[in-house]
């Protein structure tokens, strides 16, 4: 029997294009760093369970997502609906180089009650799960006590044999301070089986300088950690024992970097935990997100 992997995270609707597109010849599809992640992940990991935890609400766009999602293999046993929310939406506006600007309609979404009782699953749904992943975006919209409460979980499920993956993925517009995203993710770092940092995303968080950020990773008690820097070679750390991760090859044309980091964790996650060392993760989270960024939207249509 596989794998069960718990993906935590928000989906949304995702609308897409360049200023001129708007409104009329905008592209729409459903998207989330999580769950972009767990699409992926389930596309690599055809004999195992891989679960998408969120909540959803009770209309003809959550509808669709969940028959999106079950499409793609993706199991929703665990979304749950909420009785009067809705999914976000958000806008990706992208210029002729593939940089992409946001727009977010989000702040009163569904999945911002996940685990608080609201409808859908509990974190005691989480316990048989042999991974957890989710982000900082998970953990931003996140009610404060519930992300108490995931901390207070992880040890035990850890303690159990649950393997706990985590990507900080730091949106300063949905923390009410820098101060308070750091404060809320170093305890995840620390619990992390499996740890994703974007380079860039902890020096925008801290302050600090790339050589920084790899001296603070080697302080946290991670199983391994993957400092994701681009194009550059990643920063490898496992055991606290630091190296450079593998030459990479660089993309000429890139159309849409959106999901370019999920893609990458997916394609990551999904090597290691079919036994792949991790330089051969690394090489193919990076293949997965070459191809991700050659096309526009975050989730690559199904070969």
């Amino acid at each position: 029997m596989g794998k069960t992997i718990a993906c935590i995270g928000e989906a949304m609707l995702e609308l897409s294009g360049t200023p001129a597109d708007i409104p009329h010849n905008l592209t729409t599809g459903f998207a989330g760093d999580v769950m972009n992640t767990a699409v992926y992940m389930s596309r690599a990991m055809a004999e195992d369970n891989v679960a998408f935890v969120t909540l959803v609400g009770h209309d003809a766009v959550s509808d669709a997502l969940l028959s999106f999602l079950q499409a793609e293999g993706v199991d929703t046993a665990l979304t749950g609906r909420h009785a009067t929310r809705l999914p976000g939406i958000y806008l990706i506006e992208n210029d002729e180089t593939g940089e992409r600007s946001f727009r977010y309609w989000r702040d009163s979404s569904a999945p911002r009650r996940l685990f608080t009782g609201e409808g859908g699953p509990a974190l005691t749904d989480l316990t048989t799960a042999d991974v957890i992943y989710l982000s900082g975006i998970t953990l931003a919209i996140m009610a404060p006590e519930v992300r108490q409460a995931l901390c207070d979980f992880l040890p035990g499920y850890r303690a159990r044999g649950g393997t706990f993956a985590f990507d900080g993925n730091y949106r300063a517009r949905l923390w009410p301070s820098a101060a308070a995203a750091a404060e809320a993710m170093a305890p995840l770092w620390d619990l992390a089986d499996i740890a994703l940092p974007s380079v860039e995303d902890e020096m925008d968080l801290y302050g600090e300088t790339a050589d920084a950020v790899a001296q603070r990773f080697a302080g946290y008690d991670c199983g391994e950690a993957v400092l994701k820097h681009g194009a550059t070679p990643p920063i490898l750390l496992e055991n606290r024992v630091q190296r450079a991760g593998p030459a990479l090859n660089r993309v000429d044309t890139v159309v849409d970097a959106t999901g370019a980091g999920d893609s990458f964790n997916a394609g990551y996650l999904a090597a290691r935990l079919s036994g792949a060392k991790m330089d051969a993760a690394v090489l193919a989270g990076h293949e997965l997100a070459c191809r991700v960024i050659g096309h526009r939207g975050a989730i690559l249509p199904r070969a």
